[in-house]
């Protein structure tokens, strides 16, 4: 077998000194078979100090390998302290070096120092500003596209309307029935536990029926159907952000939030309360098993106290919490699905968001309705 041959001499590439003291002229095919001859050349040239400037127009040929090599030759006499300029390369090969030079990982830079507890404290606060502004922006844009529709009522979507409340209502019965016929059984069993001491066994009726009436069936609700409707909301909306359908729908000049939230809003408004009044009932059904189970209280004793322990004052406040619960778990839901961007990756983060944000603010609002109800004396 012959030896390989070597590149003829008007091909071979080379970096040598040029005429001026301060200039180095690159000549030859920089390509991949040569970088084996060449880089040894390279690290042997001895450079002229100072400004250097590299005379590249007898450069005949340049692959990835070749602009690579001659970039990297650039940046370490650039290491050295000197301002090296390269001039008279082909356009098509100083666009191949440029490329090279974007996508080079810069090492040995100093990592940026983490931020501060003062910082950090400031940067999530502006967060929650931002945030906060862009919900209440969102809750304006709703707002304005319902009143249209409220004088407008050709522009309601009654299909959508009905599929929503298929999905966040109907579908949501096994779910709240069983959690609050077991959340009952729960509250009935820890009270029995203090009544049966003072022979107030009677009294679990009031109990029961006051905290899942006025408290705890309505936020019980509430929370389940954010983890469970208001994250398939932000899924929903933010998919379609990612794949364009939503651009695709301003394109069309069909607008988003008449399409995508207002049959949401509409249908969370109107299956929240219906499935509250449902909780009620299955969470008062626990609490009676219960208490016949561990006091002895029957089905008909527990009722008839019932009639005189909970109001139907106590079941409006539950009730009328609801509609509120149920637009702000339908605005942060599509809010944060509008906000999806780049990737799946985005879906899933802000679908999190979504639930976070949604259990802390039904949880604030009740607390607040709590305030005003005691200050109202109701």
């Amino acid at each position: 077998m012959s030896a390989p041959q070597s590149p003829e001499p008007d091909t071979a590439a080379d970096l040598a000194p040029g005429a001026a003291p301060s200039e180095l002229r690159c000549t030859g095919a920089w390509v991949l078979r040569e970088l084996p001859r060449l880089e040894p050349r390279l690290e042997a040239l001895a450079a002229p100090a100072g400004d250097l400037v590299i005379e590249a127009s007898g450069v005949t040929t340049m692959d990835t390998a070749g602009a690579w090599l001659l970039h990297r030759t650039v940046r370490a006499l650039e290491a050295r302290g000197r301002t090296v300029r390269v001039v008279a390369l082909r356009a098509e090969f100083r666009t191949l070096v440029d490329l090279i030079a974007s996508h080079t990982i810069v090492t040995g830079a100093p990592a940026p120092s983490p931020p501060g507890l003062l910082e950090q404290a400031g940067r999530r606060a502006y967060a929650m500003t931002v945030g906060s502004y862009g919900l209440l922006s969102f809750a304006g844009e709703t707002a304005i596209a319902l009143v249209r529709s409220v004088f407008d009522p050709r522009r309601i979507r009654w299909r959508p309307i009905l599929h929503n409340l298929q999905t966040a209502g109907v579908e949501a019965l096994p779910i709240t029935g069983v959690l609050t016929f077991l959340l009952g059984i729960v509250i009935a069993y820890q009270g029995a536990e203090q009544l049966q001491r003072v022979g107030a066994n009677i009294y679990i009726a009031d109990l029961v029926g006051l905290s899942m009436v006025r408290e705890l069936s309505p936020l019980i609700t509430a929370i389940i159907v954010a983890g469970r409707s208001g994250s398939a909301y932000t899924a929903q909306i933010g998919t379609m952000k990612v794949t364009e359908e939503v651009d695709a729908l301003r394109t069309i000049g069909i607008g988003p939030i008449d399409l995508l939230v207002l049959p949401k809003l509409f249908a969370l408004v109107l299956a929240l309360p219906l499935l509250t009044v449902y909780t009620d009932a299955m969470g008062i059904l626990g609490g009676m098993v219960m208490a016949r189970a561990q006091l002895g209280v029957s089905f008909t004793t527990f009722v008839d106290r019932l009639e005189d322990s909970v109001s139907l004052t106590s079941c409006l406040i539950g009730v009328g919490k609801a509609p509120v619960f149920a637009a702000v778990i339908a605005l942060v839901g599509c809010y944060q699905g509008f906000n999806v961007s780049g990737s799946a990756v985005s879906v899933g983060s802000r679908t999190t968001v979504s639930v976070v944000q949604s259990i802390f603010l039904v949880i604030l609002f009740d607390a607040l309705f709590s305030i005003v109800f005691s200050y109202l004396d109701i």
